[in-house]
């Protein structure tokens, strides 16, 4: 998450935290409540938010070993898959350089069928912070839910979304780099591409905790600004989980997560997100660590994100542009 001024004492409340292959749409089901659980591995899932968050990854600070660690892994998962390269990428890294820091965003896409020229955007971002640099104890940043949980989400979508195979549009499934040095991986992506080609944007940060809003629940930043969340909403009727506005409006968090450089474009970009941040006491501290996150919240979410957004993913449905003002 982007860097903010601290707002507590306590808890630190923001976020600042072109081609291709194949996807998914849902089986119809029936208006009853029906059950999340069958599309998703939740072993998988684990392995890796804990692969992730591990001590291995010493923080996942941009410019350090262990981010390239976290992008190889990555990059790996991605060719296990069967992702494509973006747009004119040999491989998966899109690499470019800021702040005398070379940098990379880990990028791969499932080619879309009737409308491959047109995009939806999954992402996280996959960097978080330095370990500290002198002191006892534990010194290591492992941003388990900021936001090794958005990545592992990202990697699942793109499994779930190959082995369906039916989307209409083409997916680009992207992990930023440094994030919380202010947005930099995903303004550097945005620079590049053509935004009236990009339909939506689906941003995933803090999904590993049960939110405030209960059980089968996640909130959605930015829900007025389009109609992006009343589409989730119906598309999730039935299921048993219910998408929120974001229940902190006056942190304007829609500004302070990877989705406001493709919103700044035009794309009706938006972050999902079920952490109660004004009550975490982990967030941007050395407890944020895999053990803290509920891997049963984090697997609904992720499934509710592959439903929620079906309608967009198969060209069903297009969200109104969003206006920056």
């Amino acid at each position: 998450m982007k860097k903010l001024s601290i707002l507590l004492s306590l808890t630190v409340l923001t976020f600042s935290c072109k081609q291709y292959t194949k996807p998914a749409d849902r089986k119809s089901t029936t208006k009853k409540e029906h059950s999340l659980t069958s599309d998703f591995d939740t072993a998988t899932i684990k392995k890796h938010l804990y692969t992730l968050a591990s001590d291995d990854m010493q923080g996942r600070a941009t410019g350090t070993p262990g981010i390239e660690k976290a992008a190889q892994y990555i990059e790996n998962e991605f060719k296990k898959i069967g992702l494509s390269y973006y747009d004119t990428l040999t491989s998966y890294r899109q690499n470019f350089e800021e702040r005398n820091i070379k940098m990379f965003n880990v990028v791969g896409v499932l080619e879309g069928k009737s409308k491959k020229d047109e995009y939806v955007i999954v992402s996280a971002h996959y960097d978080h912070l330095e370990m500290l640099k002198e002191g006892e104890g534990d010194r290591i940043y492992n941003g388990a839910n900021d936001d090794a949980s958005g990545v592992t989400g990202v990697i699942a979508l793109a499994e779930y979304f190959k082995n369906k195979g039916t989307n209409e549009r083409s997916i680009v499934f992207v992990c930023f780099t440094a994030e919380e040095m202010g947005l930099i991986g995903s303004k550097y992506f945005g620079k590049g591409i053509n935004a009236n080609k990009f339909v939506a944007g689906i941003n995933l940060e803090l999904i590993g905790k049960e939110p405030k809003t209960g059980p089968k629940t996640a909130w959605l930043t930015g829900f007025d600004r389009s109609d992006f969340g009343k589409i989730i909403q119906k598309n999730l009727e039935g299921t048993g989980y219910k998408l929120y506005p974001d229940p902190y409006p006056k942190y304007n968090l829609f500004f302070r997560s990877d989705n406001a450089s493709l919103a700044r474009l035009g794309v009706p970009s938006h972050t999902f997100s079920t952490t109660p941040i004004d009550t975490d006491p982990d967030y941007h501290k050395v407890t944020d660590e895999a053990e803290t996150l509920d891997v049963n919240v984090l697997t609904e979410t992720i499934k509710a994100v592959a439903i929620g957004t079906s309608s967009i993913i198969n060209g069903k449905d297009t969200p109104t542009r969003v206006t920056i003002k």
